[in-house]
């Protein structure tokens, strides 16, 4: 008995439908830790889907050492630049530049990055960022 339960979990697991992106309206909220840029710390980052490659969002990088006192908070806009369908990657996974614009501290802050999630379950994945920030973490799908 508890082999079939076990492979009934395995099949539903493999039947969920995971999407790392979907265009127009997709919602994903990352919470993460920053490894690397204005020092070590967390993120949080939503993104919106406008259409098929292009995501608008806004997010905050809070950092706990590394820059200085006075800018340890780094809160900006964001726009991705989705490759799945371009680059015919599979359903769970996507690639995506980037650019933010926002405040750190009382300095303007920009940043580039490339990004990339993989998701597990409808619902849940990860998330790696490289460029002027570095982070990794948990995506969420809304």
């Amino acid at each position: 008995m508890k082999k079939l339960v076990f492979m009934l979990m395995v099949f539903a697991g493999v039947a969920v439908s995971a999407q790392a992106y979907t265009g127009k309206g997709d919602q994903k909220v990352n919470l993460g830790f920053n490894a690397w840029g204005y020092g070590t710390g967390i993120t949080a980052t939503y993104d919106y889907g406008l259409n098929q490659l292009i995501s608008v969002g806004a997010g905050a990088n809070a950092y706990f050492d590394g820059y200085n006192d006075d800018n340890r908070v780094f809160i900006f806009g964001r726009v991705n630049f989705h490759l799945k369908e371009a680059l015919e990657l599979p359903e769970k996974l996507d690639i995506y530049p980037g650019v933010d614009l926002g405040v750190l501290g009382r300095d303007f802050g920009i940043g580039a990055h490339i990004g990339a999630r993989y998701f597990f379950t409808e619902k849940v994945g990860v998330f790696a960022e490289v460029g002027n920030n570095g982070s990794l973490g948990v995506s969420f799908n809304f």
